[in-house]
């Protein structure tokens, strides 16, 4: 089967950063730290009571007040970025075969708000009085199935579910799927909205949060004194294209995608395995995808948690793909901006991934003070550096043991 080339040609996104990609874009260029006291819920009595929340969206910018309601707040997120992906694109809808054109997006949670608002609702006034409208938004692939009906695309529609892995699934599969001939056009990447009373107690009983008060000592990835991420929330999404079909009408290419690696740890719910290998197998299975020797790669968008096993994890893992090369790459988590926005985290990524490489910068890893021995590669730390790109990668490792690993390349005509 002949393996087709496959560009980046759109970007969109919703972050605590920022309502579009290129404010994000701006926003971790300049170190800016989008994590803050809650402000949806009131967190007293919760150990937790900081978050990366969306600052300013307003759904009514985006949708009719109508279709605002019946949309949670994480399809509303992925649906306002992904027709910013498309504008981006200048994807002319009307001249394109459908039926050749794609939708993967992934969320880890869904709507959560909407099922702890009905299941109060339910238990006062009784379960069939619940919103007919509660299941087609609550439930985890309505962000992919939405995107569709607003774009027309009748293509594969699929929402993988992997937890924190879930947005670079999206985007990997995405890729395998244009480059192995099942279309010429793909819409893919994450949404999450989870910043609620139940996900942040969910989190904080199995110790996975910060319980800090300080905002620049919550989210501190490979920092001695980290102790859990800081939740987030927001959408990524990116439009993938054939790069024949992308050429012939003139598009913009941010980047070549060019690599894809996923494997399962099969060790533990949540915990990675201590030696990364899991993680290291998929960044490994990226590089051959791609055909890349690890020496040509020059910077790695980390998973980069702030969680104590998940930093010496990947930091296992780069050494024992890279080897000596390892301590040459540049290696940032840029989580410590957004925080870690779940399913959606792996696309936000990829979008900054991207970026870099287009721009020649490497984004930095903030509030780093204290360095950690079992993390002792180049972490960027506190400022970000101009640097020319010509492959990066960006990992995504998940509950449940998934790992995901994307590989892309300068795009150069």
């Amino acid at each position: 089967m002949e393996r087709r080339r496959v560009v980046i040609t759109g970007l969109g996104a919703v972050t605590p950063v920022g309502l579009t990609a290129a404010e994000s874009w701006q926003a971790v260029r300049s170190g800016v730290c989008g994590i803050a006291p809650i402000t949806q819920f009131d967190p007293a009595g919760q150990k937790v009571s900081l978050a990366a929340e969306v600052k300013g969206f307003d759904p009514e910018a985006h949708f009719t007040r109508q279709e605002a309601k019946h949309m949670a707040r994480f399809t509303q997120f992925a649906l306002a970025s992904a027709r910013e992906a498309l504008r981006d694109s200048g994807l002319d809808r009307e001249q394109e075969d459908l039926d050749r054109c794609g939708v993967i997006v992934s969320s880890g949670i869904g709507g959560l708000s909407i099922t702890e608002a009905e299941h109060d609702k339910g238990a006062q006034k009784g379960w069939d009085r619940v919103s007919p409208f509660y299941i087609p938004t609550a439930i985890c692939n309505m962000a992919a199935g939405q995107i569709a009906i607003d774009s027309g695309f009748r293509g594969m529609c699929s929402c993988p579910v992997t937890a924190c892995a879930g947005g670079t699934n999206a985007v990997g599969d995405a890729f395998h799927y244009i480059r192995d001939g099942y279309a010429d056009v793909m819409l893919c990447g994450g949404t999450e909205a989870s910043v609620t009373p139940l996900a942040i107690g969910g989190f904080t009983s199995m110790k996975a949060l910060s319980q800090a008060t300080d905002p620049a000592r919550a989210s501190i990835p490979f920092d001695a004194e980290r102790s859990g991420f800081v939740l987030g929330e927001g959408a990524g999404i990116l439009v993938l294209e054939e790069l024949q079909h992308a050429l012939s009408r003139g598009a913009h290419i941010y980047a070549e995608f060019v690599g894809y690696g996923a494997t399962c740890d099969a060790y533990h719910m949540t915990a990675p395995r201590p030696d990364g290998s899991g993680g290291a197998k998929a960044m490994a299975m990226a590089l051959s995808d791609a055909g890349i020797a690890p020496e040509e790669v020059d910077y790695i968008n980390a998973h980069g948690t702030s969680t104590h096993l998940n930093d010496a994890g990947e930091t296992a893992a780069v050494k024992a793909v890279f080897g000596d090369h390892a301590h040459a790459l540049a290696i940032s988590s840029t989580k410590s901006m957004p925080g870690h926005m779940l399913g959606a985290a792996g696309a936000v990524e990829a979008i900054f991934t991207a970026l870099s490489l287009h721009d020649g910068f490497v984004p930095a890893t903030i509030h780093y003070q204290v360095p950690d021995p079992e993390c002792d590669l180049d972490v960027v730390p506190n400022e970000g550096r101009e640097k020319a790109l010509r492959c990066a990668l960006s990992n995504s490792l998940g509950f449940g043991g998934h790992n995901g690993s994307i590989l892309l390349k300068k795009w150069e005509a």
